[in-house]
């Protein structure tokens, strides 16, 4: 039975109460050792011993942790609703994260908050592990099980952080299994003549920005974003800092990327962009969705891809259109890494030359040096004939 006992060395009342397994504990009420105090810390004593004698969910022991803050302090402890927490987790993240992994964040977040309707509003506390595995197979009807498992681990982050910011005791994601059939299948590479029938069907514009995609591995919104500032046609190289992981990629043209840009018209502004239309659009719209769009209509015109499964990548959740849909920009990347290996170019070297990031191979691989970088992008193919070195672009 629980009771409160005074100690010369401490000015507060000390609870003494047993625990589950019989242990006689003694913690301080931090009500001041006063008489008149008696009753308010004993009932602290009785809450302590009422938690520690029985196994409990969390969610009753985040209640009689907060009924006992404001008996201690007589202040309500900081409650948050989980769309209170979402809001402000989802800020925190916009300095940390790159603006297409927030968009991510965003969209997989809502679908939570949507799932869990007017429950939304309640203590976060009052979400269950049984609620995030439902919320886990409902998702499973619309997504690809790699999308799936992909949304698993953002909400063990979204609920780890709940509990180390103390709004709830116990992480509910975290025993939210994966589901199986998570190995994602190798994403479609192009064959060189189906690059040679894209780049026959595309305009000016998209002729050198699926250059750049194959020559240098980088990603839609990188290639998209673009400036003269980027190039050093002096040192033959591009450099850039991709949006998705902030890391500095300085890699040397492709002799064929090089022709490429030795032909276009070079402006004397160095913030002007290489590929004016697409750089507007992912200004304007702050993501590569409209971009993406575009060349999968480029696809579907040269018989590529289905217009069936083009109209399904604007459908419900990002998995029903990567795994059904094919060939897109982001395989120029996989296509690049592809010729590479195929060369007998060394792993590190082409991650080096990609921007890939990997700590396994961090791990086995020491820095790649310059040759390795120049032989590496002289081993790609030449797809097109050279024009001749255009003339300045006027300002």
């Amino acid at each position: 039975m629980a009771c409160v006992i005074k100690r010369p060395e401490s000015s507060c009342w000390i609870a003494c109460f047993t625990d589950i397994l019989g242990r006689r504990l003694k913690r301080t009420t931090k009500v001041p050792a006063k008489e008149r105090e008696r009753r308010r810390a004993l009932e602290i004593a009785e809450s302590f011993e009422a938690v520690a004698s029985k196994k409990r969910s969390a969610l009753y022991v985040r209640r009689v942790i907060s009924d006992l803050h404001q008996k201690i302090t007589g202040e309500a402890m900081a409650v948050q609703s989980l769309r209170e927490y979402v809001a402000s987790w989802i800020a925190a993240k916009s300095h940390e994260v790159a603006p297409s992994t927030l968009m991510t964040y965003n969209t997989d977040t809502k679908k939570l908050i949507n799932f869990m309707g007017d429950r939304a509003d309640q203590d976060i506390a009052e979400v269950s592990r049984q609620d995030l595995l439902d919320f886990r197979d409902g998702e499973m009807k619309s997504l690809s099980p790699g999308s799936v498992n992909d949304r698993i681990k953002l909400l063990r982050m979204l609920f780890k952080s709940a509990r180390r910011e103390g709004l709830i005791t116990d992480n509910p994601a975290e025993f939210v299994d994966s589901v199986r059939g998570s190995k994602r299948k190798p994403k479609p590479v192009f064959t060189i003549d189906q690059l040679r029938a894209v780049l026959a069907a595309a305009d000016d514009e998209w002729k050198s920005m699926i250059q750049f995609g194959l020559y240098s591995g980088q990603r839609l919104g990188d290639v998209a974003r673009l400036t003269w500032a980027n190039l050093d046609l002096q040192a033959r190289e591009l450099r850039i800092e991709t949006q998705k992981t902030g890391k500095i990629v300085i890699q040397s043209l492709a002799g064929p990327l090089l022709a490429h840009v030795e032909s276009l018209p070079v402006s004397d502004d160095p913030m002007q962009p290489i590929h004016p239309r697409a750089f507007e659009f992912v200004g304007r719209a702050g993501s590569t969705s409209e971009l993406s769009g575009q060349f999968v209509d480029l696809l579907v015109s040269v018989g590529l891809r289905q217009k069936k499964a083009h109209r399904k990548i604007h459908g419900k959740g990002r998995g029903v259109g990567s795994s059904s849909g094919g060939l897109a920009f982001h395989c120029l990347r996989h296509t690049a890494v592809t010729m590479l290996k195929e060369a007998g170019i060394p792993a590190a070297t082409v991650m080096e030359l990609t921007g890939h990031s990997s700590k396994e191979m961090s791990e086995h691989y020491t820095h790649v040096g310059k040759e390795s970088l120049k032989l590496a992008a002289e081993a790609f193919p030449s797809l097109v004939g050279t024009k001749p070195k255009g003339k300045k672009a006027k300002k």
